[in-house]
């Protein structure tokens, strides 16, 4: 942790709904003024998409059938800690791009599916934003969750996880259903020892619940909406969360346990507002004055 160079890390799996949490962020960073920088996990997989498919081909000649995106093989682990450290120290690092598709990709005037060359981060930001698959993991030989000031856990029930894979993977990068279900039991093992781990070290967690009938993900035709779901939000050390204000500010919200409250699912990014708005605006503050000291 930093006071001159704080770090948000938003972790979460594939489709978890990172990116909506990003957009909130994103939000909050430009009302107030805070220049981040921000690091999409998906640029430290070790393969591009490419080399990842012949890898996991050759994988599954010899009889690997759990060859994924989620273990420390295919990621840069040892790099993605060096970021945090460095960034946390000096304010410094380096980093690059995964281009996704093609409109990411024209830019660059690369293939998509590639990643951009490395290079330095930006000199002047205020902050570093990580939304990916590992911002909070450890394991014997790196510990990345020591270096965030804020983790930030997105975490749905684990069948509308799998309704909003299958319905991104289909209807935005053209998978086959059948070709998203085996992406999920191929990643199953690498998911219960690397994803599921990291959410006993974020600070807060935010797990959407829908009330709608999800019991088959594999044949939901569409997500269940903001309005069909709860969103149980968990705090890790509800020291200093101001729980009346909340419960005052979002209607029909609760508390189901001393550290947890629940809020209706249209409520989610306004609590995320509520909550993440006077965390940024402590950091800022410790970071001005921290930087004044000098």
């Amino acid at each position: 942790m930093s006071q001159r160079h704080p770090i948000i890390a938003i972790t979460g799996s594939s489709g978890a709904g990172t990116s909506s949490v990003t957009r909130t962020f994103e939000n909050i960073f430009r009302r107030e003024g805070v220049k981040a920088a921000v690091i999409e996990g998906d640029s430290f997989h070790r393969y591009d998409r490419a080399q990842m498919r012949e890898r996991q081909a050759a994988a599954e000649k010899a009889g690997n059938t759990h060859f994924s995106h989620f273990g420390p093989d295919t990621n840069l682990f040892p790099e993605l800690e060096n970021l945090f450290r460095s960034y946390s120290e000096s304010g410094v690092g380096r980093h690059r791009k995964y281009l996704h598709d093609g409109v990411e990709a024209a830019p660059y005037q690369q293939p998509p599916g590639t990643f951009t060359p490395w290079e330095d981060l930006p000199s002047d930001t205020d902050m570093l934003f990580y939304e990916g698959l590992h911002g909070a993991v450890v394991t014997p030989e790196v510990n990345v969750a020591r270096f965030p000031d804020l983790l930030i856990g997105v975490v749905p029930v684990i069948n509308l996880e799998w309704v909003q894979k299958l319905w991104r993977d289909k209807n935005v990068r053209g998978y086959s259903a059948e070709a998203v279900t085996d992406t999920i039991l191929r990643r199953m093992p690498d998911y219960v020892h690397y994803i599921c781990p990291q959410f006993e070290h974020t600070h807060v967690n935010f797990q959407r619940v829908p009330v709608v009938d999800t019991s088959n993900p594999f044949i939901a035709r569409d997500i269940p909406s903001a309005d069909e779901s709860l969103c149980v939000i968990r705090f890790k050390n509800p020291k200093g969360i101001d729980f009346p204000y909340l419960l005052n500010m979002i209607n029909n919200a609760w508390m189901s346990r001393a550290n947890t409250i629940v809020v209706p699912g249209g409520k989610m990014e306004l609590a995320m507002q509520l909550i993440f708005t006077p965390f940024i605006w402590r950091m800022v503050e410790r970071r001005q004055r921290a930087l004044g000291a000098l």
